[in-house]
């Protein structure tokens, strides 16, 4: 006898619907076009939770809609604050039940947001608890978007910069990513400009290649964390599967493409790429480029063994890139009393969980 296995299909995710997607959704389940927009505006401006929430739409469209539709919500799990600066790190929970991290920073320019585009990573950077456990799954783009709008209506406060730059991979996520980054820029919606948006990669050449054709105005973040290919490879995974060499060429292309200046992320870790040598190759790396470079000393992590050097090391290491023309800082650690690695809270949620789960 065969057996065949059914899969039930979701219904659709409403909030992950651009506008048009959405009147047409409407227009097949009967409701006027114009519905769309008043129906968009509630999910995307208002950041409504429910249907229930739409008062402007009658009582049987949002039953209709409830029947038909998904409408993703996250849940606040926890949230830690930093009593130094203001800044908030968030636990959610996704609609499954898995955990993901954002943080909110708050800045006299505004609030920025960090947000995850993926439950756990695949891409096994040494220095990072965010690859710890592997990857879970990638995040919808409603589930990106949720976590800027539970925030927001956390804090009452406009979000005026968001970073793609939590736990994940987000080019390892590439077609949701775009489709979040359309519905958050998107003049019906937030309307965040895109020159307001950071994407941070570690480097995924052919999606580097592919973002950059989109031409968007979004500045691109590459994790580069050596100078040289050995070196980069032995922090990070990915750097077996492209050459640095063409990682490098790829943010190139990227600028040609766009005009956006590249950012480089470089984990500043104690006698590991804080030398000399190692700023010297850097420098002859980057230099002439229009680029910036962050200098991130190193958050260490209980499961790795690596350490933050000293501050007058960072700063030589500075001098030694602005001696080559290269616009760089190091970067100001916000909350850094409490969970200052990315991943960790999620992490020892899931490790307390865990261990309630074994002890009943």
């Amino acid at each position: 006898m065969n057996h065949t296995v059914k899969t039930i299909s979701q219904p659709p995710d409403i909030k992950s619907l651009t506008l048009p997607e959405l009147s047409a959704c409407l227009t097949r389940i009967g409701e006027k076009p114009y519905r769309a927009k008043q129906l968009y505006e509630w999910l995307h401006q208002k950041q409504a939770s429910s249907f229930d929430e739409m008062t402007n739409l009658s009582k049987p469209l949002r039953s209709r809609l409830a029947e038909c539709f998904r409408l993703p919500v996250l849940r606040q799990v926890q949230v830690q604050e930093s009593k130094l600066d203001g800044t908030r790190k968030y636990l959610f929970a996704l609609p499954d039940g898995n955990m993901i991290e954002s943080v909110l920073m708050k800045y006299r320019h505004g609030n920025s947001v960090c947000i995850s585009s993926q439950a756990g990573c695949r891409m096994g950077c040494r220095f990072c608890a965010s690859a710890i456990g592997g990857l879970v799954r990638s995040l919808e783009p409603s589930e990106m978007l949720e976590q800027i709008y539970r925030i927001a209506e956390d804090t009452g406060e406009r979000i005026s910069n968001v970073v793609v730059m939590g736990t994940g991979e987000p080019l390892d996520n590439f077609d949701n990513l775009l489709r979040f980054l359309e519905l958050l820029t998107d003049e019906n919606g937030m309307h965040v400009s895109q020159r307001s948006i950071t994407v941070s990669t570690c480097g995924i050449v052919p999606r580097i290649l592919e973002l950059a054709d989109k031409k968007l105005q979004i500045t691109l973040a590459l994790s580069l964390h050596a100078p040289q290919q050995e070196k980069r490879r032995m922090l990070m995974p990915v750097a077996a599967q492209y050459e640095l060499s063409d990682v490098i060429r790829a943010c190139d292309y990227y600028f040609a493409q766009t005009k956006r200046r590249m950012t480089y992320e470089y984990s500043l870790i104690r006698d590991v790429n804080d030398g000399e040598e190692d700023a010297r190759l850097l420098g002859a790396l980057l230099g002439g480029k229009n680029c910036h470079v962050n200098l991130i000393p190193v958050n260490p992590v209980k499961e790795r063994n690596f350490e933050q050097p000293d501050s007058s090391t960072a700063v030589a290491f500075k001098n030694k890139l602005e001696k080559n023309k290269i616009n760089v800082t190091i970067r100001r650690e916000m909350g850094r009393d409490i969970d200052g690695a990315c991943g960790q809270l999620r992490k020892k949620f899931l490790s307390c969980q865990a261990g309630r789960t074994e002890t009943v």
